[in-house]
């Protein structure tokens, strides 16, 4: 059985509500006892009307953290084509503070065009925006060492993405959490690639948490993720609903794994 903690991520989309049913719904996903609470950084929502309404990724995980008191909170995941490494670094190191150390540092390449295009940043290459990845982690990871006053903690960095030539060789060489947005057999394959990626520059994989996005019904579809290794699940909530009964479900079985 893995050492670490099983956990449950919900990832709330910031599209097609007003802010404060956002707020309310993370209140109420605390309160349901979940272990961390995500968004996502896009300028535009990614379903149903793409002209709706939608809000920015880090001024709401800056409200998050004073609004919560016990849940880790972050992007999943920025996008580092959208701000300068070293910015990254201190708006992370920022709301870490504001949080009292619950930032987890979600990263990524960015993926969907209209994003780029809409606020006039070059969509490129999917090559050329894992290099700018590649080239941004280490800037962030320097600044992070000369911020004053310094983050409350060695910031979780969770990396994105299952590219196997590149992205999963930035993971095995920057990242503590590697998230997966599918299951199945899939996972299985770009976790052994993720595996030889660590043993090509001489890092224990088990040293990277595993992420995975989830849903349905956990004893399903948690238990062989969880048998893989995986101890972060994460499931997605919309509004204006936000049903959180499915949510309540992975919680209750996380409990009832621990018992």
């Amino acid at each position: 059985m893995n050492s670490r903690p099983i956990r449950i991520g919900v990832q709330i989309a910031p599209q097609h509500v007003d802010y404060s049913a956002i707020r309310q719904v993370a209140a109420r996903l605390e309160d349901a006892g979940v272990d961390i609470i995500f968004n996502w950084d896009h300028f535009l929502p990614i379903s149903g009307d793409e002209h709706g309404k939608h809000f920015e990724c880090w001024t709401m995980l800056a409200a998050w953290a004073e609004q919560t008191q016990h849940v880790q909170l972050g992007p999943l995941v920025t996008a580092v084509a959208f701000r300068n490494p070293d910015l990254v670094a201190d708006m992370a190191r920022t709301v870490d503070h504001i949080s009292d150390g619950r930032l987890i540092l979600g990263i990524g390449a960015g993926a969907m065009e209209r994003d780029f295009a809409e606020y006039g940043y070059e969509f490129g290459t999917p090559g050329g925006r894992v290099a700018a990845l590649a080239a941004a982690l280490p800037r962030i990871e320097q600044r992070f060492a000369k911020l004053n006053p310094p983050p409350l903690r060695k910031v979780p960095v969770l990396i994105g993405g299952g590219g196997e030539q590149r992205t999963l060789r930035l993971v095995a060489r920057h990242a503590d959490i590697w998230h997966w947005f599918s299951s199945g057999a899939e996972f299985a394959r770009k976790k052994q690639v993720l595996a030889e990626r660590c043993a090509e520059i001489g890092r224990d994989s088990g040293e990277i948490e595993l992420s995975a996005g989830v849903n349905g019904v956990p004893e399903v579809t948690g238990t062989p993720l969880l048998e893989q290794g995986v101890t972060i699940f994460t499931l997605e909530v919309h509004g204006p609903e936000f049903d959180l009964s499915t949510v309540r479900a992975w919680v209750t079985w996380r409990d009832q794994l621990s018992e």
